[in-house]
């Protein structure tokens, strides 16, 4: 049971789902490369959980699922994304809103859910509990 508050605590992750695989967030250039490498010319998930603590210590929370599909990467295109690090500490190794967004075929749901918050649902969640 949490305790009562007066704030609120608004908490978030997101993964990358390959099938039954969740991919790491890349530590590492190589990381990067074996991801891209597993996600080139397939369509993946990116899920985010949102976990909002309201005053008085009710827990609400949603989970928002975007479909992505990339084009199939070359070798050169996967290592000069490696190379630039703009993918190392990102869920599935990659950044939406940066270089990678030319590896993208088609997105369904959530782009800023790819992103790390989606946030409509985010300001749908806080309004819906009295946040202004």
């Amino acid at each position: 049971m949490a305790a009562s508050h007066e704030g609120f605590v608004l908490a978030a992750d997101t993964v990358v789902a390959l099938g039954r695989r969740i991919l790491p967030k890349a530590e590492s250039d190589q990381m990067v490369r074996d991801c891209l490498t597993l996600l080139s010319g397939r369509r993946h998930q990116v899920i985010t959980a949102v976990a909002l603590l309201v005053p008085g210590g009710k827990l609400l929370r949603r989970t928002v699922v975007t479909r992505v599909s990339f084009i199939r990467l070359t070798q050169e295109q996967i290592n000069a994304y490696a190379d630039c690090r703009e993918g190392v500490g990102n869920a599935g190794g990659y950044a939406i809103q940066g270089r990678a967004e030319i590896f993208v075929k088609s997105i369904s749901g959530s782009y800023s859910n790819v992103v790390g918050l989606p946030l409509a649902e985010t300001t749908a969640l806080l309004a819906g509990s009295g946040w202004r």
